[in-house]
């Protein structure tokens, strides 16, 4: 099997865009950028449950078609799952969509909570709590599916040689 794609997940402000697109250069592949940070940027932050079905839903077929290009590892921004966690923080409950949707990433990088919290606009879950019971659902939600998953952490080039060496490591356990 080899690392088709990997996804980076965890709460807000946790340097996910950030990384994305650097860990994508560094394996001169493919990045999908954050759907949802685009639809609240264009609709504001007071999201429905169909608006999470939706941006899980387009975030999907992003993902979809950046696979179809042949570049391998993809770097995903997010995916369905991180939709799902955000149910869970805005409802205190998920569209059955959710649990049936099963295109999960081959490795997920949970990204830790050990940067400062920064309000962009479309950030909602600030105080140490919320960061902290966002961080844990996102946990809980890698090891509900079983899908593989590397904490990274540490800050600056340290939380990059981090996300680096968790792909590396997949890589070479997948044989690649």
């Amino acid at each position: 099997m080899s690392l088709r794609t990997v996804c980076l997940h965890g709460p807000e402000s946790t340097g996910k865009s950030t990384m994305a697109p650097r860990l994508a250069s560094a394996f001169d592949s493919i990045c999908v950028a954050e759907f949802g940070r685009a639809y609240c940027e264009a609709h504001g932050t007071d999201l429905s449950m169909s608006d999470l079905v939706a941006i899980a839903e387009t975030q999907d077929a992003n993902a979809q078609q950046a696979l179809a290009s042949g570049a391998r590892p993809v770097i995903l921004d997010t995916d369905p799952l991180m939709s799902a966690v955000w149910a869970d923080m805005m409802f205190g409950r998920r569209d059955p969509w959710f649990d049936r949707w099963t295109a999960t990433a081959d490795l997920y990088l949970l990204f830790d909570i050990d940067l400062p919290w920064v309000d962009d606009g479309t950030r909602m879950f600030g105080s140490t709590g919320e960061r902290q019971r966002f961080f844990d659902l996102s946990r809980r939600e890698l090891e509900r599916r079983g899908v593989p998953w590397v904490l990274v952490d540490g800050t600056g080039p340290r939380r990059y040689r981090n996300a680096l060496a968790a792909i590396r490591a997949a890589m070479g356990a997948a044989g690649v």
